[in-house]
């Protein structure tokens, strides 16, 4: 997963006071959170933006990125030091909307991935819970007035049933599963809703993976915190490319297109969902759309960094048409970089510098102003 550097953060430069339409009344979420709430577009979002606007020489392909702005789109938690300012931004949420929050910051995240490691070392789970979590809950508890929407973890569960022949995931597995019981016990609150990231139909939808593994584990976990209310389901595609519904699909013509029926996240959240349901959880889920409006452009499921050519995707809707899909989000800022093309860069991963890559590319999270632009 792309992790987002969000070093200049400063609770009062860009966040909003408290909303003078803010619900009066603590919230109490229904049954698809989503319903007649908009997902709220974050000050630090739109302050990005509207720099960037000002670089765009075309004015009316300014005009048209102003308007991304103005789009609901989740705030990654990707190290401690960003907590302080989630306070503030959660007090400037109207009651008409939702915030959406990325929970990102597990001991070994992503298998200490080059592009997306995180701040924590294996084995420093009582950090992350005293550090990380607990400071988060609190601001939750402070809030009550406002619906707060997680997505719990990025790729942690996928990796801990796919990538175990890796020495480094295999070390971090037993820790993503007690750190994300663990937030999901202690986010489990009125005004919150949480969904368990689940990958994607290119990477946990293969045969091997679907029929067992992937359900099992991620109900287990879900289990082991309790059964939490709040947890509506699994959250999918979070920062990745995957159409929403595409017959055939992207890959569906290709040989090994046999073993993997979940070809659009469309139908993986409905085979997946069917497993879930089968283990006794939740299954409803979000489907992040923020950079699939353009689909067919990669050579290989996989390619998950900076595709080139991609373009903004479904907006922020509860209007899904699906029994399942509560609703499309966008999780991943449009504009920021999955990691850097440059070989010398630190935290270089080969993947950011393929075929399919947009080149030349910045850190993760730093932002990529061409390919921001290529995305109208």
């Amino acid at each position: 997963m792309k992790s987002l550097i969000l070093t200049s953060l400063t609770a009062c430069s860009i966040f909003s006071t408290v909303s003078a339409n803010a619900c009066p009344n603590p919230v109490v979420l229904p049954d698809n959170p989503f319903k007649n709430r908009q997902l709220y577009a974050t000050p630090y979002y739109a302050a990005k933006v509207a720099a960037a606007v000002k670089d765009i020489a075309d004015p009316d392909l300014a005009k048209r990125a102003a308007m991304i702005g103005d789009i609901g789109t989740f705030m990654w938690i990707d190290q401690k030091a960003v907590i302080p300012s989630i306070d503030a931004m959660i007090k400037g949420v109207p009651c008409t909307h939702i915030i959406g929050l990325v929970i990102y910051d597990l001991p070994g995240r992503d298998c200490g991935g080059d592009a997306s490691g995180g701040e924590y070392e294996t084995g420093e789970l009582a950090r992350y819970k005293a550090e990380y979590i607990d400071p988060l809950r609190e601001i939750f508890l402070a809030n009550p007035n406002t619906a707060i929407a997680l997505a719990i973890e990025p790729d942690s569960l996928p990796n801990a049933i796919t990538s175990l022949i890796h020495p480094r995931c295999a070390a971090s597995v037993q820790e993503y599963k007690d750190g994300i019981a663990y937030a999901l016990k202690q986010f489990d609150l009125p005004n919150v809703v949480q969904y368990i990231d689940a990958g994607n139909g290119n990477w946990l939808g293969w045969d091997p993976n679907l029929t067992a593994p992937a359900a099992k584990v991620i109900a287990d976990v879900w289990k082991a915190a309790g059964k939490p209310k709040s947890c509506k389901g699994i959250i999918t595609n979070v920062s990745n490319w995957n159409a929403w519904s595409m017959v055939p699909g992207e890959f569906e013509n290709f040989p090994d297109a046999q073993y993997n029926k979940a070809q659009d996240e469309k139908r993986y959240i409905h085979l997946l969902g069917a497993q879930l349901a089968a283990n006794g959880m939740p299954n409803h889920a979000l489907v992040d759309t923020s950079r699939n409006g353009r689909v067919g452009l990669r050579t290989y499921g996989g390619n998950w960094c900076n595709v080139k050519g991609a373009g903004f995707g479904i907006r922020p809707t509860s209007e899904t048409d699906d029994d399942l899909c509560d609703a499309f989000v966008w999780v991943k800022p449009g504009g920021e970089s999955d990691g850097g093309s440059d070989p010398s860069l630190p935290g270089y991963d080969p993947t950011c510098a393929n075929q399919d890559a947009f080149i030349p590319s910045p850190r993760a999270g730093y932002w990529n102003q061409a390919q921001f632009e290529q995305r109208k």
